[in-house]
């Protein structure tokens, strides 16, 4: 090629936007933040509806290298989180797109689910990361109940259609069932996460999974993360000082404001309002808790 057409090539190649450019790599960002499942109108959670859109435009980004997700997240929902877990995996599996996790200040619980979606996990060396395990919990108020006067009426077609009603005494059998559900559900989790972390976990199962939480340096020697760093530092090391890192989020309605997994009627047609939105909001302050946050 001549000299005069290479030069002129170059040029022409500086003048187009680096997003259309083939020579810049590019790894889309998504941020994962919040707790996972639980919302209200009010109070959106992270669920696959409110994150599908925003994960599949970052697949779909060209000239992407990888796609990099930012979590921090107390956990929450275990069907939503292996909901957005399992669709993060069947994008990259079909774009054959690499997946980074960046752990903020929490990746625990169904949080540590959606970072075992990617192929290598990055944490803050004040990352919070771990808790495998399932919790669950309610409140119970029959001597309140009594107390006040107040006689429960409850219809029914099921022995077990009121199981662990908060306006009834605690049943053996009651706690006995959930427990079940409950291990079947942690043994799930287990599965999950030695299927994606492999040979990389150190540590006996009575450790790695008995629901217990570790700071990074800990999470890296048992397995559960791969390394501790930063985002911008770790995409420059892979990629160089030119890697774009655009974010990605979801659709956006007319005036700019976010589209998340609940619609305008289903806001409207909330009957629970401010009372449904406190108890959320106490809720999704306990999760955060547990973790010093």
């Amino acid at each position: 090629m001549p000299d005069i057409l290479k030069t002129t090539l170059e040029v022409l190649g500086r003048l187009v936007p680096a997003r259309f450019r083939a020579d810049i790599p590019v790894v889309p960002v998504v941020r994962l933040s919040g707790v996972i499942g639980m919302s209200t109108p009010l109070r959106p959670g992270l669920m696959l509806s409110s994150v599908a859109r925003a994960l599949e435009r970052a697949f779909a980004t060209r000239h992407a290298r990888a796609v990099a997700l930012v979590i921090n997240s107390p956990g929450g929902s275990p069907t939503q989180s292996h909901l957005i877990m399992r669709r993060i995996r069947q994008l990259a599996e079909e774009k054959k797109i690499p997946v980074l996790a960046f752990i903020e200040d929490v990746g625990a619980s169904g949080g540590y689910m959606l970072a075992c979606a990617a192929d290598e996990i990055i944490c803050d060396q004040y990352s919070i990361v771990g808790s495998i395990g399932v919790v669950g919990g309610s409140f119970g108020f029959p001597k309140l109940m009594e107390k006040l006067g107040i006689e429960r009426r409850l219809y029914t077609s099921g022995d077990n259609k009121v199981m662990l009603d908060p306006f009834q005494p605690e049943k053996p059998e009651d706690v006995k069932r959930i427990k079940a559900i409950q291990k079947d559900i942690h043994g799930h989790f287990i599965a999950l996460v030695k299927e994606r972390r492999g040979i990389k976990l150190k540590g006996t199962d009575k450790v790695l999974f008995s629901g217990e939480f570790w700071t990074a340096q800990t999470a890296v020697e048992f397995g559960l993360a791969d390394s501790i760093g930063d985002i911008r530092s770790a995409l420059r090391e892979r990629y160089g000082d030119k890697v774009r890192t655009p974010l990605v989020s979801g659709d956006r309605s007319l005036f700019g404001r976010k589209v998340a997994g609940v619609s305008l009627a289903d806001a409207l047609g909330n009957r629970g309002g401010l009372a449904d939105d406190l108890v959320s909001a106490l809720e999704a302050r306990a999760l955060w808790s547990q973790y010093g946050l």
